[in-house]
């Protein structure tokens, strides 16, 4: 089983945002929607900043704007961040199937001549990142994942790496997946159609600015045993775990204990894919946000991998690398420079 390399720079979560039908925000994730107007793809995913996108992106473009004010970095101006020090990194594993599968239609009733160069940079994986970074002049690493169940919390733990790396003071992580005829055909299931998105940052630079840490980074875990994955990220936190969430619903393990919370955001949602890890994500700080104890655990888990997530309440002091090591039972890594 793989862990991370300790990072000698702490990474805390600043925003959250989301643009799912009918939630107003991330606390509609954990219970009953609190009330008020929800977003609604009918009015949100309109505007001439939303034109000539597919679904996915301006799902994505919506979800950026309300995490960014969360945090703390969109003035009236615009984007208040240094975009030569901000990074994004999406997950998606069904965004642009449907751009692409139009494009082979066309191509393949009408040869290649009838397609339109407008729509034809939709085909690229890469497309909802480059917009997302276009649109708020944000001029670091960008990076797409399209990685199955475990993607979006992969795409955490990569905007992570990049503030270890000294590549980024902030990093900008979207999870979306959009629902249509294509995505239905082929998932055969209810999917989500929407997006989440956080902020990560050092938090150097978080307290530079002042901004609300809202969680703090304590580790993730990746590996082919569920169980194990489970056991380890569960062992590495301390205070307790508080909230456990996941995708589908799951049993319970005993080492948890009966005072956990368990989520199943697919119980609401349908099948997340991509997004699961930063909608998990964005939960946690809701969760964090309404005064909630313990740490929070995010579990994601296809046939031959699984991933866990660990995130300590903003008032924790994260355990130093040595008391990681100790905690989950895995030796301590150096930080590798790149």
């Amino acid at each position: 089983m793989s862990g991370e390399p300790r990072a000698s720079t702490a990474v805390v979560v600043t925003g959250a945002g989301l643009a799912v039908p009918g939630l107003t925000g991330p606390g509609d994730l954990l219970g009953a929607p609190a009330g008020g107007a929800g977003f609604d793809p009918e009015t949100g995913l309109k505007g001439r900043d939303l034109r000539h996108k597919d679904r996915a992106t301006r799902l994505a473009l919506r979800s950026v704007e309300p995490a960014l004010r969360d945090a703390g970095l969109l003035g009236a101006g615009g984007p208040a961040l240094d975009g030569t020090r901000t990074a994004v990194v999406v997950s998606s594993n069904t965004g642009n199937y449907d751009s692409v599968c139009a494009y082979v239609d066309i191509a393949a009733r009408q040869t290649s001549r009838a397609i339109s160069a407008m729509g034809l940079p939709h085909t690229s994986t890469s497309a909802i990142a480059g917009w997302i970074a276009a649109g708020h002049g944000l001029h670091g690493p960008a990076v797409t994942l399209c990685n199955g169940a475990t993607s979006g919390l992969d795409a955490l733990y990569w905007g992570r790496n990049l503030i270890a790396a000294d590549r980024a003071d902030t990093v900008v992580v979207t999870g979306v997946e959009p629902a249509n005829d294509v995505v239905h055909k082929l998932l055969g299931t209810r999917t989500v159609d929407g997006a989440a998105t956080v902020v990560l940052e050092s938090a150097a630079h978080a307290a530079d600015r002042a901004g609300r840490v809202r969680a703090h980074w304590h580790g993730l875990h990746r590996g082919r045993d569920h169980d194990e994955v489970l056991r380890t990220a569960a062992g590495s936190a301390a205070p307790g775990i508080g909230l456990w969430l996941t995708g589908a619903r799951e049993t319970r393990p005993a080492r948890l204990g009966t005072s956990v919370r368990p989520v199943a955001l697919a119980d609401g949602l349908g099948e997340c894919g991509g997004a699961l890890g930063v909608l998990q994500c964005a939960a946690a700080v809701a969760h964090f946000d309404a005064g909630g104890g313990g740490a929070a655990l995010a579990t994601a888990r296809a046939a031959d991998v699984s991933a866990a997530l660990t995130l300590l309440p903003p008032a924790t002091t994260p355990a130093s690398p040595a008391e990681w090591s100790e905690r989950s039972g895995r030796p301590e890594r150096p930080e590798r420079s790149t």
